[in-house]
């Protein structure tokens, strides 16, 4: 990741100083809240794959900043209202802004991020950019709406679930890859062959999630969160599939009515990979990365796509 970082680290630190400026506020409350996120930004892995898209594309521009702010800004906002929505307290190790300052306020805060990310985009003409990154908020909404609406009926089929995390999760990363692209070519096609990129790049990150609740690669004991959650992963979906009629209405009462048992949980994990299910979704997972990889291969050879490369690794291989 330090590699990856070095290549970009001029923009990198560019859009620091940027993003800070685009959620600056009148309101003291408000400043002290995003002096607060900004000391906590996670990873940045949006960032990145919008400067190494554009880099790819044709070169960063000025258009290029304010891409990977919008996108920031609004991932942000959905992560703020995220934890309303659970009841989180705790977010990368540090409290929730909820569990800091109530309910309201954070979704005040959400609401404040998303429409500085709207004004930044109209200010500077950024229609293009605005379109990608609302349609990816939009179909944020769909893919939670839509795993809500099943997670009562624990129905979930593999095409459905692939419909969610494809709206849930990999939309955003999708729009990052489509809209940094565009910053750089103004071009439909090439954002477009990102956007398939992004999504394929998105799809496997959840499914490496699913793997984390199971242990997976040594990553230590499985903790069953998704499960005690009613969660339907693809190594849950699969294994519902192969095992008998017996099995499976007794793993699908467990995970309606006993999720908070840790060892009727654990049962289920254990059934789990008995029947195959890691190994299923695991080379899902590593099917979606080759098809991303082969996407971008269509590009020329550079330092910017051998470091896209890497990164497309880390989603994978990735210890948390």
């Amino acid at each position: 990741m330090k590699e990856i970082q070095q290549l970009i680290a001029s923009e990198l630190s560019i859009f620091e100083d940027k993003f800070s400026e685009s959620v600056r506020s009148r309101s003291p409350l408000l400043d002290r809240i995003m002096r607060f996120i900004i000391k906590r930004k996670g990873k940045q892995m949006r960032p990145m794959f919008v400067f190494l898209s554009a880099r790819i594309a044709g070169g960063t521009t000025e258009q290029t900043y304010r891409t990977a702010s919008l996108v920031e800004l609004l991932h942000t906002a959905t992560l703020v209202h995220d934890d309303v929505v659970d009841d989180a307290n705790m977010r990368r190790g540090f409290f929730s802004i909820n569990a800091l300052w109530k309910n309201k306020v954070a979704v005040l805060v959400g609401d404040y991020l998303l429409s500085k990310g709207l004004l930044l985009s109209l200010d500077n003409d950024d229609f293009k950019i605005l379109k990608i990154v609302s349609s990816a908020v939009k179909a944020m909404s769909e893919g939670e709406l839509l795993q809500i609406e099943k997670t009562r009926k624990l129905d979930i089929k593999e095409d459905v679930y692939f419909e969610i995390i494809k709206n849930k999760t990999a939309s955003l990363l999708a729009a990052a890859c489509s809209a940094g692209a565009w910053s750089a070519a103004q071009n439909d096609g090439t954002a477009e062959m990102f956007r398939q990129f992004g999504e394929k790049i998105g799809i496997s990150f959840q499914i490496k999630d699913d793997l984390f609740d199971y242990g997976h690669d040594n990553i230590g004991k499985p903790t069953g969160i998704d499960i005690k959650e009613k969660k339907m992963t693809l190594p849950l979906i699969y294994t519902l599939q192969q095992v008998d009629a017996a099995t499976r209405k007794k793993i699908i009462y467990i995970v309606k009515n006993q999720n908070t048992d840790r060892k009727k949980v654990e049962e289920v994990i254990t059934i789990v990979k008995q029947n195959g299910g890691i190994g299923y979704a695991r080379q899902k997972m590593m099917d979606y990365q080759t098809e991303a990889m082969a996407i971008l291969q269509q590009f020329p050879e550079s330092p910017e796509r051998l470091a896209m490369e890497k990164l497309v690794q880390y989603v994978t291989e990735r210890k948390y």
